[in-house]
């Protein structure tokens, strides 16, 4: 199909709207699976799809794709996202000394956590971002999401969605093979996406119903490096001009190991924010997940030469929520 330029050379970077504009014009789903629709692209999953995914589980083995999820994360406050605070409201001193009011000797510990749901590993919901005032399948936004919620896309309603085959694009080792990162600012191509899916073979292919993992090595320099500025900061990501690709590749879901998903800064001369997000989200219907940890999988997927597994990433059915933290997993 035609559509906006997928070469980020092409961008007018002093035109923000109207680059985005074009893109969610182009590219938008609204009404495609109905006007009450609340799963967007997630629909591309179904259930010969997931029995196409278990299929592919061959040695039994399970890897944990989520960053910790504790005080010593990459939250710096903006927007009030801080990292988790966990509570212990019983413990084992407690127990011991025998002041829990339990009878015959028994005792227990209790814990809290406070956290912001978008704080580590997490899937943005269809209810988190907008594109001038309007939500998924084109409703309004204020009636979607009010003080008491996502009244009609929480994240609850995926919460026995999202399993799938998920097929990893190691873009950092494949552009970056010496470091296996890419810079931050480099701003990934459907080119650069299509190069990686070559290189890999043919357990890379991407087609209806898969969710995309993307690793850019910004994590694992966070792991060396320490945070920085990896929480809004400058990082490499998705360029604005894969929107098309997402479009057409008819993927249920992507996540990336990066905060934003997107490229940061963004490709533009004037004041922007998320313009991926402004497209995909809104009008795409596209579920995105950020800050996963890809370092274990990418090095299992490498040794064995297959870069697509089961994979079940339910978010939490909060009711009303626009994210969800998660503890995806891979099985192989």
């Amino acid at each position: 199909m035609t559509g906006p330029s997928e070469n980020p050379a092409d961008l007018d970077r002093h035109d923000p709207e109207a680059e985005i504009a074009a893109r969610a014009e182009a590219f938008r789903n609204w009404g495609r699976w109905g006007e009450g629709d609340v799963l967007g692209t997630l629909n591309f999953i179904d259930a010969a799809k997931r029995v196409q995914a278990a299929a592919l589980v061959q040695a039994g083995e399970v890897i944990s794709l989520a960053q910790a999820f504790d005080t010593d994360g990459p939250q710096k406050g903006w927007r009030r996202r801080t990292n988790p605070v966990h509570t212990m409201t019983d413990t084992g001193t407690d127990a011991e000394r025998g002041n829990q009011g339990f009878p015959h000797g028994i005792g227990g510990a209790d814990d809290v956590i406070a956290m912001p749901l978008q704080c580590s590993t997490q899937w943005d919901g269809l209810g988190h971002i907008f594109d001038h005032g309007n939500a998924w399948n084109g409703r309004r936004a204020g009636d979607v999401v009010t003080s008491d919620g996502d009244l009609v896309t929480g994240i609850e309603h995926a919460a026995s969605v999202i399993v799938s085959r998920g097929v990893l694009l190691d873009v950092g080792r494949h552009l970056s093979p010496e470091t296996g990162e890419l810079d931050d600012g480099h701003a990934i191509t459907a080119a650069d996406l299509e190069a990686t899916i070559a290189a890999q073979g043919e357990t890379s292919r991407v087609g209806r119903g898969d969710i995309v993992l993307v690793r850019t090595g910004q994590y694992a320099r966070t792991r060396r490096d320490g945070w920085g500025e990896y929480a809004g900061g400058p990082a490499p990501g998705l360029s604005l001009t894969t929107a098309g690709w997402l479009h057409r590749t008819e993927i249920a879901a992507i996540a990336t190991d990066t905060w934003g998903f997107e490229v940061r800064p963004n490709e533009f001369d004037v004041p922007a924010f998320q313009p991926l997000h402004q497209v995909v989200i809104p009008n795409l219907g596209l579920t995105i997940g950020e800050m996963w940890n890809l370092e274990a999988l990418a090095d299992t997927c490498a040794r064995r030469g297959r870069y697509d597994f089961l994979l079940s990433a339910a978010p939490l059915p909060i009711t009303g929520a626009v994210g969800s933290p998660i503890n995806p997993v891979a099985i192989l």
